[in-house]
């Protein structure tokens, strides 16, 4: 555990930056100049590309924009380059007002996906997934934060991959990550300064989430002050079944359930006594909203869209591929 302390006099450098806090080595950005401080060792850091590759048709998991132009997905005017630039991130200068802090949980070893190294670095368009996911939050005026939690023995590469080869503006810190979800985005939380209103998780894995509905849960429990969080989610839409011992055991009424997916945005006071009350109890919970839940909390639900999909198994990157370019179709005729 690191104090927050210095995740303060980080975030509060003037022109925002980003790196790792803590071991001696921070890399800051400050209108748009990069300024990297030496290691121990008297070498600099330097931004470093990953690998291309392709996806065959049988779901190789090997990966790089050019799943973009399989024959299933083929379109002879889709601009990649342009596609890469232009559908997330910043357009312009970004008006900050910041309130909120945001922890992008990107610590899985992606075993279920199947590529050695993980999801987070695989590339979609032109960028690894996890720089879609920052990128979208960079574009929030209330983001004065961005904390990246990510295996501890990878954070120089994240760093070098993902965030160091392209502008952002607001600070970054990446923090290591714990073995189990609820520990990584405890650890994230200590990187928070007091002074945050709000905290905002999301899944580094999802990458089509927007500025626009990041801002709009954020805006919704604002304007709520009687409730202490706001999930995104989407109704369920498949038929249920309770299921003991491999026997159908009832069919619950599907109106009620939600699929909860992030962001997840909460009240930062509320969000460490959660953390703390399930640490002290032993209770471990499937989400974050869960640990507000056992509290009495009240969160709100804030509906989302079936595209914010996150990359779990190889046949998700041809259904985040598909996303992508009919986003970039429907941006083109309008």
């Amino acid at each position: 555990m690191r104090p927050r302390a210095e995740a303060t006099a980080f975030a509060d450098a003037a022109g925002g930056g980003r790196g790792v806090v803590g071991g001696g080595r921070c890399l800051r950005a400050s209108h748009g100049i990069v300024a990297a401080r030496s290691d121990a060792d008297g070498r600099r850091r330097s931004a470093q590309g990953g690998e291309e590759g392709f996806m065959t048709q049988t779901i190789d998991p090997v990966f790089s924009s050019e799943v973009l132009r399989a024959p299933e997905l083929a379109c002879d005017d889709l601009d990649i380059d342009t596609l890469a630039q232009s559908l997330v991130g910043l357009k312009g200068e970004v008006d900050k007002n910041p309130q909120t802090a945001a922890i992008v949980l990107a610590g899985g070893t992606g075993e279920r996906f199947g590529k050695e190294g993980g999801k987070q670095l695989v590339e979609i368009a032109g960028k690894p997934i996890l720089t879609w996911s920052a990128e979208a939050f960079d574009a929030v005026g209330d983001i004065g934060l961005i904390v990246i939690v990510c295996p501890e023995e990878r954070c120089d590469e994240y760093l070098k991959r993902a965030i160091d080869p392209f502008p952002f503006v607001t600070p970054i810190v990446v923090a290591p990550a714990g073995p189990s979800r609820q520990e990584s985005a405890f650890s994230g939380l200590e990187y928070v300064p007091d002074d945050y209103d709000y905290v905002v998780l999301h899944d580094g894995a999802r990458p089509l989430i927007t500025p626009d509905l990041i801002a709009h849960t954020i805006a919704t429990l604002k304007g709520n002050i009687d409730c202490d969080g706001a999930v995104v989610a989407h109704p369920a839409v498949d038929t249920l079944k309770v299921v003991e011992n491999g026997v159908i055991v009832g069919t619950p009424d599907r109106r009620v359930f939600w699929n909860a997916q992030t962001p997840q945005v909460f009240r930062a006071g509320i969000y460490r006594r959660a953390h703390a009350s399930a640490l002290s109890d032993g209770f471990m919970g499937t989400d974050d909203s869960s640990l507000i839940e056992r509290l009495g909390g009240r969160v709100l639900v804030v509906e989302g869209k079936r595209d914010n999909i996150k990359l779990t198994v190889p046949e998700d990157y041809l259904m985040l591929a598909a996303a992508v370019r009919t986003m970039y179709m429907k941006g083109a005729e309008e």
